[in-house]
């Protein structure tokens, strides 16, 4: 995750363009390390949160409030006492690294204007919230740090704020020419490329070190002494472009997403990961919180849903063994046919069989060649007849019954899988109890688990999307919202999609009497693909065709459909040109 010196430049635009000489109406303090100020502006008002969480350092601007605690921290009524109604004169980035500089005036206790500096810094587990007067000596920190904890810097009141010699790097926002990047840079020359850069400069992250890379062209992963001096002028020229143009305001906040899952976000458009979808924000500040949203969501969905998962993939793995022993048994039931040939042979020739004999060789009639019949001495050559009549009649018996048991355990089989694809699209509790509920019905589990949180919850909804054509597009999250989808809320006239011969969710186009365009088909045929089992493929088969043709059989499994007569395009899985509902 990047929250770098990019990401703290483009908020720092962000914040002085709506909120420079704006003020400041009201400090809270709702966790022991985070703090939000309500910025006053023309624009409106807007609260900044600072959170200094050394997990989770992030600052950014939204309208959502915390609730403050009843008894407000300290810091916060020093914050308060000093900066309340304060005059916001200034907000700068210190150096490129991750450190906002806050400058407001105020008056104080004696009706004098000063002024007041807060500082914040987003450094990991050193990160800080730090006020200080004008001449840059501590008042108070969120976080105090004395010499025992370090040795690099104190931050008690009455020091002077600084940052320690030992944390500091190039600035990346002053000019630097050729030479004294490549000296830089060769002062780790055993260093990738990449990495040399993120540790050279203040506020390069990982991510932006290697787009640098990406797009001179060079191997981020080669040492800096084994790259040559046209390649070295490529990276510093792409290194000079990318500056260059976050200096002059030229942001582009964006959230990379691997599925559904957001892996990365940063302040200029990231062309590197050309696998992974890049979704455009409004805003540092939206992106922020959609991804720290988002990840949260994620995280707290695959934690919830992590029982169910191990319950699936339990019944999967017992299911996928019983389907693969009775293949086995069904594969050694293919003989019958050797044992009724036998019983006819021995039937035909019985009067030339000699008693006592152990085996006795026959002219196949129907192949016309001979063959060796093993005989029971002990047996007639009528009772041998009869045997052979008897083991086929046996392998008959358990062909037919095998025959029905594995088509309903490969019915079960297809089913769990199904339900694997639903657990992937569940974005609520009450998706998650719709599963549980439908595992129980089909008999996977013998107890009803979490039936009364289930019931108390709101009934999940299928997902809706709006075309770029102005079409209604309903994606069914799970088997039950499936069946619903197709055979309660769509009309005979509606379009249904589907990804062919694998998991997925039912989708259906609402037309509303109107004739889908090309493009709706296109879009529809890619959400179905991107809500299907084959998301992670490049391409995907879609079957299509008018929801009357859709049939459910009698007795079928939640989300079992058949149809006869479709039509199939191939679609690449994604949400381009869709809009949710």
């Amino acid at each position: 995750m990047a929250f770098d010196g990019l990401v703290i430049a483009n908020l720092v635009n962000d914040i002085n363009k709506s909120y420079k000489d704006g003020r400041i109406s009201k400090i809270i303090q709702p966790e022991k390390d985070e703090i939000i100020l309500t910025l006053k502006g023309p624009s409106g008002n807007k609260r900044l949160l600072l959170s200094v969480n050394p997990s989770l350092p992030v600052a950014y601007l939204t309208e959502d409030n915390k609730k403050a605690p009843m008894q407000a921290p300290a810091f916060c009524m020093l914050l308060r006492k000093h900066l309340s109604n304060g005059k916001i004169t200034e907000v700068s980035q210190v150096g490129g690294d991750r450190i906002i500089r806050i400058a407001v005036s105020h008056y104080n206790e004696m009706g004098d204007l000063t002024e007041g500096v807060l500082y914040a810094e987003f450094m990991g587990k050193y990160s800080n919230i730090i006020f200080c007067d004008e001449n840059d000596i501590i008042i108070d920190a969120i976080k105090r740090i004395s010499a025992n904890v370090s040795s690099l810097r104190e931050v008690l009141p009455g020091r002077k704020y600084f940052i320690p010699e030992d944390l500091k790097k190039a600035d990346p926002f002053k000019e630097i020419s050729f030479m004294n990047f490549k000296g830089l840079l060769m002062i780790k020359q055993n260093s990738p490329v990449a990495k040399a850069i993120s540790a050279s400069f203040a506020g390069i992250s990982p991510l932006v070190s290697g787009e640098v890379c990406f797009r001179a062209g060079a191997d981020p992963d080669v040492p800096v002494s084994a790259l040559g001096d046209e390649a070295f002028k490529r990276v510093h020229k792409s290194f000079e472009d990318l500056i260059g143009a976050v200096s002059k305001g030229e942001f582009s906040p964006n959230i990379i997403y691997d599925g559904d899952e957001p892996v990365d976000f940063c302040a200029i458009h990231i062309s590197m990961y050309e696998d992974k979808l890049a979704k455009e924000g409004e805003d540092i500040s939206a992106v922020l919180k959609e991804f720290y949203f988002a990840k949260e969501s994620y995280s707290r969905m695959r934690q919830k849903s992590s029982d169910l998962r191990k319950l699936v993939a339990t019944v999967l793995e017992r299911t996928v063994k019983k389907y693969d022993i009775q293949a086995k048994q069904l594969k050694d039931t293919e003989k019958r046919d050797k044992f009724r040939m036998r019983g006819e042979l021995l039937t035909a020739y019985a009067y030339m069989i000699e008693a006592g004999a152990d085996k006795v060789t026959v002219n196949d009639y129907n192949t016309g060649k001979d063959v060796i019949i093993p005989l029971d001495k002990d047996l007639s050559p009528m009772e041998n007849a009869n045997k052979a009549y008897e083991k086929y009649n046996k392998l008959k018996r358990t062909y037919e019954a095998l025959t029905e048991q594995i088509k309903q355990t490969k019915e079960d089989w297809d089913h769990l899988l199904s339900i694997q694809q639903s657990i992937e699209t569940a974005s609520s509790e009450a998706d998650l109890a719709q599963i549980r509920e439908e595992m129980f019905e089909a008999g996977y589990v013998k107890k009803r688990k979490f039936e009364k949180g289930a019931k108390r919850m709101e009934k999940a909804k299928p997902l809706h999307y709006i075309s770029s054509d102005g079409f209604h597009m309903y994606v069914g999250k799970n088997n039950i919202q499936n069946d619903e989808l197709t055979f309660k809320f769509a009309n005979g006239g509606d379009w249904w999609f589907h990804a062919k011969q694998m998991p997925g969710s039912h989708v259906v186009v609402k037309t509303e009497g109107r004739e889908l365009t090309d493009r709706a088909y296109e879009e529809a045929g890619a959400l179905a693909a991107y809500y299907s089992a084959g998301k992670d493929s490049p391409k995907v088969e879609i079957d299509y065709l008018e929801r009357k043709n859709v049939k459910k059989p009698n007795g079928a499994k939640p989300g079992y459909v058949i149809y006869y007569t479709n039509y199939s395009l191939t679609a690449v899985p994604g949400l381009d040109g869709l809009t949710e509902g």
